[in-house]
């Protein structure tokens, strides 16, 4: 199960945050806001977009009120936007659909984090399944993601 790469990345890393894990599905926004009890903007949610070379996944984590503005992220990731396939999800990103987390990713994952979130004390990125998320200040997100830096992707930021 997913979410065990999660605890044992957390583990590894000296993370100490407790993973919540959910008798219902969260691997939507809506849904995630449900389970955890928030607004669906303070869920993190994780995008996967191909990078250069389409080998390796591109994990830009917004608020989850936000949306991709394909110009700004052509701007600066220098591609145009272009969001993983089903089939690749897993391979590139080391979770399933639902699940996809920017903890514990492959070593070739680069992973952003959007400034869509600074306006939030805290919030909830999944932890590597459909069901699960954990609760992080920005500051211990960037940390615990090994975050490569903050972006302005999103339209209306």
């Amino acid at each position: 199960m997913s979410v065990e790469i999660v605890k044992k990345y957390f583990e590894a890393n000296q993370i100490n945050k407790e993973i919540l894990e959910f008798p219902v599905s969260s691997a939507t926004v809506e849904l995630a806001a449900q389970a955890v009890g928030v607004e669906p903007a303070r869920i993190a949610k994780t995008l996967s977009f191909y990078n250069k070379e389409k080998n390796a996944a591109i994990l830009v984590v917004t608020a989850g009120d936000m949306k991709i503005d394909n110009s700004k992220f052509k701007q600066f990731f220098g591609i145009k936007a272009k969001m993983l396939a089903p089939e690749d999800v897993e391979s590139l990103t080391g979770y399933a659909i639902g699940g996809v987390c920017p903890f514990g990713n492959p070593e070739n994952t680069k992973v952003y984090l959007d400034i869509s979130m600074r306006r939030f004390d805290t919030v909830f990125p999944a932890a590597g399944s459909e069901n699960s998320a954990v609760e992080m200040t920005c500051e211990e997100l960037e940390t615990a993601a090994q975050a490569d830096e903050w972006v302005d992707v999103c339209k209306g930021v």
